[in-house]
């Protein structure tokens, strides 16, 4: 493990509100400051950084933490190489990893590396294979300067050149397991995973080699073939391209089915298209993209798997602050062949004349109907008012009012009137669920309690009474040795909360303060972001001796969580959090 005192150097000399300051836009409000959460899609800042912990918390999310958490989860890495990238940004030298997993990451990064080398001077050997993978290439119409700048190569057609390739420069069969690079048989023999296939590295953001895409020459089956996850490689967090993409000034991303789109465009100029790695869009790509992108084009094939995608990919993008617009692609099945035929002048303009996402959906909903049936029309109206009723601002709803009224021969006002009765109805469906939500952002909504404890408000009590006393802690490491005098462990009513009195209290024997970074690398994740939202909320609150024997009386009094078995309703809840809320105010 990296040493604590490594680490603390690390935290110390890469402040969080630089660090935060350098991905969001932060405005300064008293002592802390705020602005957009990088992690979820919002439009009215949620997100706090407190200089004063160390800490940041996200109130919309819950995502919670220290600059290590934080470097952490904004650029998919994992502890390690969260204290690495923040050591190497603090200009101190890196530390040395003598833990097994750790070790084993950086092999197996160096086994991609090296297969990734493997497989280009395969692709420039001076035999048939290489020229036939050579001719493969070059027919989809790629430079070799393309071929040079994305890695391009070939996998012999055998099934231990490259386990022996590796084994020649130290590595172990174990090694290349880890790396996906070889596979073992239900025998148990071990064979190369790529073999007579040309080859697509991936990369991750720091231009590190993560994984593979091969392709065969022909149309036998599988066509592809997808490195699995490893240490190194998550697919759902993964985008292709995207290290290149991010070098651009231009905030414009094209979303691309393929890997073949991807180079194709990138050969013709548009160096900001991306593709998703894995079967679809996930939600962690799309808050990928929008750390870069201002505006993305979802550019799919035309067949029916791409219009479904097409369909996923805009729900995905519907709370996100990026503008959303679908590039439909006539006579050709995918953007590679439309380049090939018309070329990248011609394709630049469809790209500027991109409908919409509320275009597109009404063009999908309007293929439904014929609009000469008076039936039909009646439902192609309720369909488009649905998609005007949801996300839409009021500008676009009067435009497309008076499209549909003109599309239908429906008057305008009409249109209008229950465009408006939709609106409300929306509205009111709203905030209904914003009251629901409420009651989770409570007082309260970080306690969950066992099922069937004891009666409800005297619990709520306890759990309350055991998270300020964390939070005292943490704040205040003095209180330790006499909390630890009265209280063990065992008697936490909240599993998560004694799990962090346990965490501090090691900090404790060990001699290290229980802030944010020591407790990380003690705790889940889950429990970390618990601990930021509870230090976010007390912030401002000041918490005593006297308070610390309070919450201590509280929690030595209760009796054990089985006796008193109750259930608290949601009027019980609101109540009391309500009760809550007015003393912190007085």
């Amino acid at each position: 493990m990296i040493p604590h005192e490594y680490i603390e150097e690390v935290v110390r000399r890469n402040d969080i509100t630089d660090v935060v300051g350098s991905y969001v836009q932060l405005r300064h409000r008293g002592r802390m400051h705020t602005g957009l959460c990088p992690f979820h899609s919002e439009k009215t800042p949620s997100f706090f950084v407190y200089p004063e912990t160390q800490s940041f918390y996200c109130f919309g999310c819950g995502a919670g933490g220290d600059v290590i958490s934080f470097i952490k989860k904004i650029n998919n890495l994992d502890y390690v190489e969260s204290v690495k990238y923040l050591a190497s940004r603090a200009g101190m030298p890196l530390p040395e990893e003598d833990d097994q997993v750790g070790r084993l990451r950086s092999r197996v990064l160096s086994i991609n590396k090296e297969a990734a080398r493997f497989f280009y001077e395969q692709l420039n050997a001076d035999n048939e294979e290489a020229r036939a993978a050579r001719a493969y290439w070059r027919g989809r119409g790629l430079s070799d300067g393309t071929i040079r700048r994305f890695g391009l190569g070939y996998a012999p057609n055998d099934f231990s050149a490259m386990r022996l390739h590796l084994r020649s420069k130290g590595f172990t069969e174990e090694e290349m397991l880890a790396a996906g690079i070889i596979k073992r048989s239900e025998r148990g023999r071990v064979y190369d995973a790529f073999r007579g296939r040309v080859m697509t590295p991936i990369f991750d953001l720091r231009g590190n080699v993560i994984a593979f895409g091969g392709r065969v020459l022909g149309d036998e089956k599988p066509k592809y073939i997808n490195s699995p996850e490893t240490l190194v490689y998550k697919k759902s967090k993964a985008m292709f391209a995207l290290n290149l993409a991010k070098k651009s000034t231009n905030r414009r991303y094209i979303l691309c089915e393929g890997y073949m789109d991807v180079i194709s465009m990138h050969q013709a100029g548009f160096d900001t298209a991306v593709a998703a790695c894995g079967t679809a869009l996930t939600a962690e790509q799309v808050r990928l993209l929008t750390e870069y992108a201002d505006e993305v084009i979802l550019c799919y094939d035309s067949d029916e798997a791409g219009q479904k995608a097409t369909a996923r990919s805009l729900e995905l993008f519907a709370q996100s602050p990026v503008k959303v617009s679908v590039l439909n692609l006539p006579n050709a099945k995918d953007p590679d062949e439309f380049i090939k035929k018309f070329g990248r002048d011609q394709f630049e303009h469809l790209l500027n004349g991109t409908s919409n996402a509320i275009e597109y959906n009404i063009k999908k909903v309007r293929a439904k109907y014929d609009l000469t049936r008076p039936a039909d029309r009646v439902e192609y109206i309720k369909e488009v008012i649905r998609i005007l009723s949801d996300h839409v601002s009021p500008t676009e709803r009067d435009i497309y009012a008076g499209r549909l009224a003109e599309e239908t021969d429906v008057s305008k006002a009409a249109i209008l009137t229950q465009l408006q009765s939709a609106v409300k109805s929306n509205q009111r469906r709203r905030e209904r669920q914003k009251q629901k939500d409420l009651l989770k952002e409570g007082w309260a909504s970080d306690i969950h309690l066992p099922y069937n404890t004891m009666n409800g408000e005297k619990a709520l009590g306890v759990a309350n009474a055991e998270q300020q006393l964390v939070v005292a802690m943490i704040k205040n490491p003095s209180f330790i040795p006499a909390v630890q005098k009265q209280l063990q462990p065992d008697r936490f009513l909240m599993q998560d909360m004694g799990e962090a009195y346990q965490a501090i209290l090691s900090c404790s024997e060990q001699g290290i303060a229980p802030d944010l970074t020591a407790l990380s690398v003690r705790l889940p994740e889950q429990t970390v972001n618990r601990i930021a939202q509870l230090l976010a909320r007390n912030y401002d609150v000041g918490i005593g001796a006297r308070d610390v024997e309070m919450y201590l009386q509280r929690i030595e009094q209760s009796k054990p969580p089985s006796v008193e078995a109750a259930e608290m309703n949601n009027q019980q809840l609101e109540d009391y959090f309500e009760q809550l809320r007015q003393k912190k105010m007085k």
